[in-house]
This record gives C-alpha cells, structure tokens and sequence, in this order.
C-alpha cells in the first residue's frame, strides 16, 4: 500500500524549513558585513585627522573616530554604567551638552566626560572636550573631565556580532521542524497500519 503525504500540512512544513533555511544563510551574510564593518571602524581608530561630531542621526560613518566640541551649556550629568580605562566597573559621568544657539535636538551632544566609582553626579560647567565618538552617538571624553578617572576608549572589537549563532539556531530550527513533522507523519502511518 502506497501511502500519501497529507498535502497542506506537508507543504506548511517544507514552506516554514525553507524559510528558517533563507534566514540562516541571510544571517550567515549579516556575519560577514558586519566583520567587515568592525573591520573598517579598526581602521578608522588610526585615522590622526579629527572627525565633525555629527549633529544628526547615528553618525555611524565617524564612529571610533576622534573629535571635539565646545560644550557651550550643560543642560544635565547622569551616571550610566562604564568601564574605566583600567577595567574596573562603576559609573561613566554622561552629560547632555547644548554645543549650539539653540535648544533644539540637534544642538545636544551626549558626551561621557569620565569615570567615578561614586554615583553623585559630576560637577561639571562645560567648554572645549576632546575625545572618541562612541555609538549613540555620543563624545567619550579623552582626556576625562572634571577631575574624574579615564573612561575605557570605545573599542570597535566591542560591536556584538553574533549572527553566526543567529544562522546556526535558524538551521536548528528548520531541521527541528523536519524532525518533528517526520515523527508525527511515523506516527500517523503507524496508526493507520
């Protein structure tokens, strides 16, 4: 007796591995870009010419890059958790810096003037900074600002890639899928013999 595969259940299955199948390669490409955009931030750490610290958007093409800005008012100092530059945990001091005329979005700059292992806010009144152009985007002071510890310089090594394990769970997923679905087909025809 010849037995036949359900059509529609057999056809959601084969149409779900097929897809998780795409994913897993698509995820397998994102690896790749994202190497080579970790690859091309590595190199811009090297780059001795100062970087405009962008006013808009992410300004993810200067990331890792060098840059300054005159912090004309700042507008507030929150602690957020950092990493000094010798590894120990505690709290980067982030301020919110008006660097234009106005009071606009695009006239504040975030940027980490430094590392305390004490959560009190910074005193801190602002002016010329130097420093890294961490994501956010926002300015990682180099050197640290009002009389605090170095911060860890932002490191492009420290951009998360993992869409290799992404790819390997999408591959998982879809020979999980087929697995399953030939057990209950096994199951099924047992029960029908």
């Amino acid at each position: 007796m010849i037995r036949r595969l359900p059509l529609i259940p057999t056809l959601i299955v084969a149409a779900a591995a097929a897809v998780m199948v795409w994913l897993g390669f698509w995820q397998l490409g994102r690896a790749e870009e994202k190497m080579q955009l970790i690859t091309m931030y590595s190199r811009s750490t090297q780059l001795a010419q100062e970087a405009v610290f962008p006013q808009s958007g992410t300004g993810d093409d200067v990331w890792f890059r060098r840059s300054s800005i005159q912090c004309e008012e700042v507008v507030s100092i929150e602690a957020v958790a950092g990493t000094s530059e010798t590894g120990q945990k505690g709290w980067a001091q982030r301020a919110r810096c008006n660097v234009g005329a106005g009071v606009g979005a695009d006239d504040l700059v975030l940027v980490d003037i430094g590392f305390s292992r004490d959560l009190t806010d910074a005193d801190w009144d602002g002016g010329p900074v130097t420093g890294v152009i961490a994501p956010g985007p926002r300015l990682v002071a180099d050197p640290a600002q009002a009389s605090l510890q170095p911060l860890a310089k932002p490191n492009p090594s420290d951009l998360p890639n993992n869409h290799l394990a992404y790819a390997g769970q999408w591959f998982f997923f879809a020979i999980t899928a087929l697995i399953m679905y030939w057990f209950a087909l096994r199951s099924r025809f047992a029960k029908r013999d």
